[in-house]
């Protein structure tokens, strides 16, 4: 059936504000998006896009006067969690101006992280480089995206946001058993430095979804999510523990449970962390056949949590 003369010269008008969106300029796709608007005051898509092309037009201008290009891509990205807000307050979504915002988005900030790779502190070029991977995944370029984010953990190893985000690459690559260890890695090594909002692949953000329907937030939720993940069967990955390692966990193990027998010091976070070293306590146990210490970390567990025992144990 051929559409009217009015439908096809509306949705040549939409896809040409979509690639203004996408080319990060709102300005241009909202002059179009007015154009065709007047003729059809009814259609949602032209709306709503009209509405993002409005939030990126007024976040853009704001960072005009900002000349360094690391706080113009920080920027960028604090924008995009605003934009997550704002879409999330509206009653309806229209999710090709989403993609098309988020992927002009992240060109502007990929461009501007990247004229700062010249950076010789490790730590800070880490960091930039962690930014870029971030971009590059958004943008799926996939590939782009995990050579960033391997460089920023040999020049800063152990980083639970590059590794996440690392791991996120390989679940979005379809290497679910590589995402598994390194998810359950970061989240072990410091659950509080992962940034949930970048995280994109189906693995994980099932995993997030289902755990913040506990009523879980903020803090709370990324304490709980390594937790669940285990319960779940989500990160099912294991590795072997260095001694070294081992005698670490037990340090800070004896260290929480000090804090949770403390009432002045005790807060609803030692849960989920303790709960946590436990099943990576119990793992190594495992490996070495030691029932009574697996014995009493149960017990342990179970006097925490005993909705969580009875998940694990059944």
């Amino acid at each position: 059936m051929t559409l009217p003369l009015m439908d096809i010269q509306t949705e040549k008008g939409l896809r040409e504000a979509l690639s203004y969106l996408e080319s990060g300029k709102p300005d241009e796709a909202k002059k179009v998006l007015d154009t065709i608007l007047m003729y059809n005051l009814e259609s949602k898509e032209l709306i709503l896009s009209g509405k993002y092309c409005l939030f990126w037009s007024d976040a853009l201008l704001r960072l005009s006067d900002i000349e360094d290009s690391y706080e113009r891509g920080e920027r960028l990205l604090a924008e995009w969690k605003n934009f997550l807000d704002f879409i999330r307050q509206q009653q309806e979504t229209y999710e090709n101006a989403v993609y098309a915002a988020c992927r002009g988005v992240f060109r502007l900030a990929l461009y501007n992280y990247t004229r700062l790779l010249d950076e010789r502190i490790p730590a800070q070029k880490a960091e930039i480089l962690r930014k870029c991977g971030i971009c590059y995944k958004k943008l799926g370029e996939f590939d782009n995206a995990k050579m960033c984010l391997s460089e920023a953990n040999s020049l800063t190893a152990g980083q639970a946001a590059v590794i996440a985000e690392l791991a996120d690459c390989y679940a979005l690559c379809g290497d679910d058993k590589a995402a598994k260890v390194l998810f359950r890695e970061a989240f072990f090594l410091d659950f509080k430095k992962i940034d949930l909002v970048f995280l994109d692949s189906e693995l994980i953000r099932c995993l997030i979804e289902k755990t913040a329907e506990k009523g879980y937030s903020g803090e709370l939720l990324n304490a709980w999510i390594p937790v669940y993940g285990v319960l779940w069967g989500v990160f099912n990955m294991k590795r072997n523990m260095k001694s070294q390692e081992i005698g670490r966990l037990k340090q800070e193990i004896y260290a929480l449970e000090n804090e949770q027998k403390d009432p002045s010091r005790a807060t609803e976070i030692l849960t989920p962390r303790l709960i946590n070293m436990y099943f990576w306590l119990i793992d190594y146990c495992q490996a070495q056949n030691d029932s009574k210490l697996i014995n009493e970390t149960l017990l342990k567990i179970k006097i925490l949590d005993t909705t969580v025992y009875n998940l694990y144990v059944k």
